[in-house]
């Protein structure tokens, strides 16, 4: 077990040397969401019932900042040590697959939670929202970093120069994050974009995640959890069977 524990130090003392950079950045870049979007939308956009639109947005702006910090975390250190050269140096040591997996997943899990817990501890003083069930709350951010650690893997894993990780990012985890109902309450989309909410994977982590502030949702949370569990084996197995044939990194 000393093993992964040791590399986990290492990813998470790696984004923690530029916590200025990998933490405090984001949490800014949540707040001027929040001052925007809470100042111009907050008497236009209807949402739940007596729920404010300002408290309405938060826990979608702390489940956002979380997601994607947690995919930049593993997608970042991997390419950043693959261009760099020095991921030999991890190649070398007696690591199984699901030793390197531990370590970067759970290092983008701490980077996702710390980043989400500054973006709280800020936003809160804008609006409070309540815990109506604080248990979901912990269970979607867990989930929801982990799921996005597990993807940024295997982003940094295909990637091969920078330029693919930024188009991985922009394309894909950028879009599937601000339509799954970070803004808004897919209740006010017309039918048809309601369904095609329901097929983004985002918007279960993103609803049940504000279920446990709030106590409603746009749908159970207890099929948020089903789809959101289903999701993070799904991209873990495919993460974990890259790590285990060593897809571009033993070449």
């Amino acid at each position: 077990m000393t093993g992964w524990r040791t590399l986990l130090y290492k990813e998470v003392l790696r984004f923690w040397k530029v916590g200025f950079q990998t933490v405090g950045a984001p949490v800014l870049t949540a707040v001027l969401y929040l001052l925007i979007f809470g100042h111009v939308l907050q008497d236009h956009v209807k949402v739940y019932d007596r729920i404010e639109y300002t408290a309405f947005l938060i826990p979608g702006l702390v489940m956002m900042s979380v997601l994607q910090n947690a995919f930049a975390n593993s997608s970042s250190s991997l390419i950043q040590s693959k261009i760099t050269g020095n991921l030999v140096f991890v190649l070398l040591t007696p690591l199984s697959h699901w030793g390197w997996f531990f370590a970067y997943v759970g290092s983008s899990v701490v980077r996702g939670l710390a980043v989400g817990l500054g973006v709280f501890a800020v936003t809160s003083f804008f609006a409070r929202p309540d815990f109506a069930a604080p248990l979901w709350i912990l269970v979607f951010a867990l989930m929801g970093a982990a799921m996005l650690g597990a993807l940024g893997l295997i982003a940094g894993l295909w990637a091969e120069k920078f330029d693919h990780m930024a188009a991985f990012q922009n394309f894909i985890i950028m879009p599937m994050t601000f339509l799954s109902g970070v803004f808004y309450s897919i209740r006010s989309l017309p039918p048809v974009w309601q369904d095609v909410s329901h097929l983004n994977p985002f918007f279960y982590m993103i609803d049940g995640f504000r279920y446990g502030f709030f106590g409603v949702s746009d749908v159970t949370p207890w099929l948020s959890l089903a789809i959101v569990g289903s999701a993070l084996l799904a991209v873990s197995a495919v993460a974990v069977h890259l790590l285990r044939i060593g897809y571009k990194i033993r070449s």
